[in-house]
């Protein structure tokens, strides 16, 4: 593949993307087209029999012909798809390029793609739809009208040959950007029509390819932006530039609720390059000539701050909390069914085990960051943001300027695990240069900064109790969740009569709410109860990759693995007996289990787990050894997913692959604790990751049934820790329930 067609051309220029001519389309998919300027190509007469295709001199043409708002098609016949969804390493930028390349027939090796702004889709009608990125939403949320998008461009490109040539449209065909009929011999390119197609009224009907005749979906294709990312060419907010940039360094009261009492700018106000000193909300600021200048001025600052309630808060206190929730009577009923009580009463054996799920840090590579540039009727901001339009938002709320007269430039991610949801280091760096007009001012957070005042996966513990009958069959289950609300916290007008569904997630019953069928329970259990005790302590809880559901399928895969050993059973055949009404989870678990060896006597030792998350359906079995002194060997996870359609095999093998390290990290070190109400957790020094040489082998099973579109990043996560966990009870005999094992003794 031509890898010189990469994504993300950034500068630091606004965009100025003419929007003259551009058509809201009629189509149900309201992806609308405006074709570039450029000119149609007539035809040579040819009696050769050989498609004919007039040399056109491209020397007067404009150097940036817009297409339409998924695509634009320049005189070369380069395509450049427009992506709204953020691009944070997941490779959903090339995953929907392929989508649009796909339904409008050009060369693979011609695409590019760019980022819209958020300030352009609200100024065209918000043709681009959601420019968030998490969930696992990036390709599964945004299919259909993407591809929708690209589809109307074909068609109106047909069309515009068609009537050039006066054929009937049905008759033309269309092959790797070029426009052909075979009857009269003519051939012309998508850039030659182009002119002419923005011309014609959108179709009302856009006709999709047939799942067999695609030919770009479902192709292992390279990524986009890989070339530049090995050549270090690839841009990223952190490496923006402007002339007369100011750099900024923040420090924000690090105690959880806590205010800035005072602060002495006399230091830092003396010290080499620095500009300015500020108070921005609960936090002090040092601008200077470069980061390092500021960052080391405030480091000088004398700064008191004031603890307030939490000033010795600690982590014994959110486990107390945390225990006093699993004995509560009134909870939140998220699943249920049977009567629970008089089955666990009645059952032959029954089993009670308690499991926790610590506070996780994002830390993604790339710290918060973010350039803004404001003057009284103007503010832009340059970030890298998981929602643009939030972005947008709070930039203009920041502003103090209506929204129109603000914008944001989306740029590449270095991480993103769904920190950069949050817009708080826009409201940061647009309060700075609203203090410093018309200077461009990059506020770059610290490490330490970025590790403090995250917004934590939410804390929970989980109490199970399980009923079998004589025959070693599970008759009860009784699931009680204490822990924290995430919406609660950041979306209170989402819960439901107070209940946070997404406490729930991969256990919810099917049919509660369109908007969760991606998170339901596939086991069918006879008598069960699934139900939350919301414990919010004052830690900032957020979307962290896969949210709950990790947390829940190491609760349930691992007590459903305890029940199948108490019942002396095979835990393969347990759980499949519990599946029979669901076969694609069944298949899933099947296959990896079957895969990876399931009942091998071969000196390692295996564990499964399975969840249905996010739409798709994910199964792993682990392979490990403990050595005498409890030192733990991860061989090899075997990993099946059934996400519905594959857009690139290649990618969701890479997607799996890293969700592991992300998932197996939290179970190996993974934790933020608290003493003296501020996290102990401030750099990779004591909130470590996953080495190379102790990344187990990864093998990826794709099994994509079809007829939906499931995801992949976020719901594969969640399988790699209970996986393992059972394995090592395998090896060991010893269960592991509280979470990071780094503490613990693996052996009994």
């Amino acid at each position: 593949m031509n890898q010189k067609h990469v994504t993300n051309e950034m500068n630091t220029k606004p965009s100025n993307l003419s929007r003259r001519g551009f058509i809201i389309g009629a189509s149900s998919a309201g992806a609308g087209l405006s074709i570039g300027v450029l000119a149609a190509c007539k035809p040579n007469d040819s009696s050769s029999g050989k498609l004919a295709q007039k040399t056109i001199d491209y020397s007067n043409f404009p150097p940036n012909p817009e297409v339409n708002a998924w695509v634009h098609i320049h005189h070369d016949n380069t395509v450049t798809v427009r992506i709204a969804r953020s691009e944070m390493g997941q490779g959903t930028s090339t995953g929907l390029a392929q989508l649009v390349a796909e339904e409008l027939g050009c060369d693979w090796d011609s695409v590019k793609i760019e980022f819209p702004t958020p300030g352009e889709n609200l100024a065209r009608e918000r043709v681009w739809r959601d420019f968030s990125t998490g969930g696992s939403q990036g390709l599964r949320g945004s299919q259909q009208y993407v591809r929708e998008g690209g589809a109307a461009a074909r068609m109106m490109l047909v069309e515009a040959a068609a009537n050039e040539w006066g054929v009937p449209i049905e008759e033309c065909m269309v092959s790797n950007g070029i426009i052909s009929h075979k009857k009269s011999q003519q051939e012309t390119t998508f850039g030659a029509v182009a002119d002419a197609a923005s011309k014609l009224a959108p179709p009302l009907d856009v006709t999709l390819k047939k799942q067999e005749d695609w030919t770009i979906i479902g192709q292992a294709k390279k990524r986009l932006d890989t070339a530049e990312k090995l050549t270090g060419a690839l841009k990223y907010a952190s490496d923006i530039v402007m002339p007369g940039m100011k750099l900024a360094s923040i420090k924000a009261c690090p105690i959880l609720g806590g205010t800035l009492k005072s602060y002495d700018e006399s230091i830092p106000m003396g010290m080499a390059g620095v500009q300015k000193v500020l108070k921005i909300g609960e936090a002090v600021v040092v601008v200077a000539d470069t980061w390092w200048q500021a960052h080391s001025a405030l480091e000088a600052t004398p700064i008191e701050w004031d603890g307030g309630e939490y000033a010795q808060y600690s982590t014994n206190d959110i486990e107390a909390l945390l225990d006093e929730g699993l004995g509560a009577k009134k909870t939140f009923t998220g699943n249920k069914g049977g009567d629970v009580a008089k089955a666990l009463a009645t059952a032959d054996t029954t089993l009670e085990s308690i499991y926790n799920f610590g506070a996780q840090n994002h830390a993604p590579m790339e710290p918060m960051n973010a350039t803004a540039l404001w003057t009284e009727d103007k503010c832009e901001v340059w970030c890298p943001t998981q929602n643009g339009e939030s972005a947008l938002a709070a930039a203009s709320t920041a502003a103090g300027l209506p929204i129109e007269q603000c914008e944001v430039y989306k740029t590449l991610l270095g991480g993103g695990f769904g920190r950069r949801g949050m817009p708080d280091y826009v409201v940061q760096v647009v309060s700075i240069a609203k203090a410093m007009p018309g200077v461009p001012i990059k506020l770059q957070w610290s490490r330490e900064e970025d590790m403090i005042q995250g917004f934590f996966h939410p804390v929970t513990k989980a109490k199970l109790k399980g009923g079998l009958d004589k025959d070693g069959k599970l008759t009860a289950l009784d699931f009680k969740i204490s822990g924290q609300s995430i919406l609660a916290a950041l979306m209170p007008q989402a819960l439901i009569q107070g209940m946070d569904v997404a406490t729930f997630q991969g256990l919810l019953p099917s049919g509660l709410d369109p908007r969760v069928e991606d998170q339901t329970l596939k086991y069918t259990f006879p008598n069960f109860h699934i139900h939350h005790a919301m414990r919010n302590p004052p830690v900032r809880p957020g979307f962290w990759r896969g949210v709950n559901l990790n947390q829940n399928a190491v609760y349930l895969e691992c007590f459903l693995d305890e029940m199948a050993h108490k019942a002396g059973r095979d835990p393969l055949d347990f759980r499949l007996e519990m599946l029979k009404d669901n076969p694609k989870m069944a298949a899933v678990l099947k296959t990896a289990a079957d895969k990876a060896g399931w009942g091998s006597n071969d000196g390692k030792f295996r564990g499964l787990a399975n969840i249905y998350g996010f739409g798709s359906y994910v199964a792993a079995c682990a392979e490990v050894s403990v050595s005498d002194d409890g030192k733990l060997t991860m061989h090899k996870i075997t990993a099946a997913t059934d996400c519905g359609h594959a857009a690139n095999p290649q990618q969701i093998e890479a997607q799996v692959e890293g969700s592991f390290v992300y998932g197996l990290s939290a179970m190996l070190y993974g934790e933020i604790t608290y003493k003296d109400g501020q996290p102990e957790q401030t750099n990779f020094h004591n909130f470590d990751s996953m080495r190379i040489a102790d990344m187990p082998e990864v093998e990826t099973i794709i099994m994509p049934s079809g007829g939906f579109w499931g995801g992949v990043g976020e719901p594969t996560i969640a399988v790699a820790a209970p996986a393992v966990l059972n394995a090592i009870f395998t090896a060991t005999g010893k269960r592991v329930r509280h979470l990071p094992i780094k503490d613990q003794n693996l052996r009994a």
